[in-house]
């Protein structure tokens, strides 16, 4: 198991960046697929037509998501998302732990270039 951490800035504000990262409207906006989400801890949720699952732990409105992210019968991965306020917007500090190693790679460039990337088109 494997686990990855970076930090990425995207020109918005916090409250821009998590309700992006929590609306399901706004999730689907920039996923262009159905979603099910909830800032409810204990709620599960569904990003990407079932690509990625897993449940909501907790939440500090415009400051933090935690998230349990299944992997069918391997352990499942923690992600904890911290925005902070930043010069050029928010920077966000991305921790994701329990990654099975065949999956590292994939979910590497999905961070990149589908979250993240994503999340950037959809603010310039």
């Amino acid at each position: 198991m494997k686990e990855f951490k970076k930090r990425y800035t995207l020109h918005a504000s916090p409250q821009d960046v998590y309700n992006a990262m929590t609306n399901p409207l706004v999730i689907e906006i920039w996923t262009g697929e159905p979603v099910v989400m909830s800032t409810e801890p204990g709620s599960e949720f569904e990003i990407w037509d079932g690509a990625i699952t897993g449940e909501n732990l907790e939440f500090v409105q415009d400051k933090l998501i935690v998230q349990r992210w299944f992997f069918g019968e391997e352990e499942d991965s923690i992600v904890t998302i911290k925005l902070h306020t930043d010069k050029k917007g928010t920077q966000i500090e991305l921790h994701q732990t329990n990654i099975p190693d065949n999956a590292y790679e994939n979910m590497v460039e999905g961070w990149d270039q589908d979250y993240f990337g994503n999340l950037r088109q959809l603010y310039e």
